[in-house]
């Protein structure tokens, strides 16, 4: 697993998670949706019912009429079976008439069912436009996922500089665990960087994670003085700027 690959979910606790995404996200969708939102409301109570057939009911009529966040829902039941029967090139037609009209969600997963070839050819070129778009939206997890594609090379040329800019806007540089990954990255990554290495073991351990302290402590060893007070000068500016100047 590469360091901008997101964590897998065991098979055995896809059902339940999925149906609370499919939930969530319903709900997300009325609170920006004043148009047709009491036929979306009702086909939301539904889901929370487990009657997928009534939402069926309430939200194809809202998709075939144009509404977004309806034509998500649907896609998202075709593509894991929920009150329809399973068909991911159903789910692919439902994703991309959602996904052209700026829906986030639908635009990710669009672009996975383009990466893993999932009711289309695989086509990673595809996958990444559709990531892109969500990333520039400000999508984390499109960010993440333009990341990995940079990394790995797949439909765009192999980039790791590339990589570890999408990744940096992926995460909180204000959460000490995504302080301490970003160690790692470049303690032991592709783009290795001492400095900034020990600058973000240095603040992750200064926001109380002490395996951080540990790996700065390591690394210090194999960084001269200069070296080491520079990332230290560094991590004082980082974080007395609300994390907004940080090395790079």
């Amino acid at each position: 697993m590469t360091p901008f690959e997101l964590n897998s979910t065991p098979p055995q606790q896809r059902e339940p998670i999925v149906k609370h995404i499919l939930i969530f996200l319903a709900f997300l969708m009325t609170l920006s949706a004043p148009v047709m939102a009491q036929d979306f409301q009702k086909g939301l109570a539904a889901a929370q019912a487990d009657d997928f057939a009534t939402s069926l009911k309430e939200w194809k009529p809202l998709a075939e009429a144009g509404d977004a966040k309806s034509q998500n829902m649907l896609g998202t039941m075709h593509f894991e079976g929920l009150g329809v029967i399973q068909d991911h090139e159903e789910a692919i037609k439902w994703f991309k008439l959602a996904a052209e009209q700026g829906i986030v969600e639908a635009q990710i997963q669009l672009g996975k069912m383009y990466y893993s070839g999932s009711g289309v050819p695989q086509d990673y070129a595809e996958a990444i436009k559709w990531y892109r778009q969500s990333a520039q939206k400000g999508s984390a997890v499109g960010q993440h996922l333009v990341s990995r594609m940079y990394y790995e090379g797949k439909g765009v040329a192999q980039d790791y500089d590339e990589a570890m800019n999408w990744y940096l806007l992926s995460v909180d540089p204000k959460n000490a665990f995504e302080q301490y990954k970003l160690g790692g990255l470049y303690g032991n990554g592709v783009l290795t960087n001492k400095i900034l290495s020990y600058m973000w073991y240095n603040i992750s351990a200064a926001n109380g994670r002490e395996d951080s302290g540990t790996h700065r402590d390591k690394l210090a060893k194999k960084m001269t003085s200069a070296d080491i007070s520079q990332a230290k000068k560094m991590a004082r500016e980082c974080m007395s700027s609300g994390y907004k100047k940080c090395g790079y």
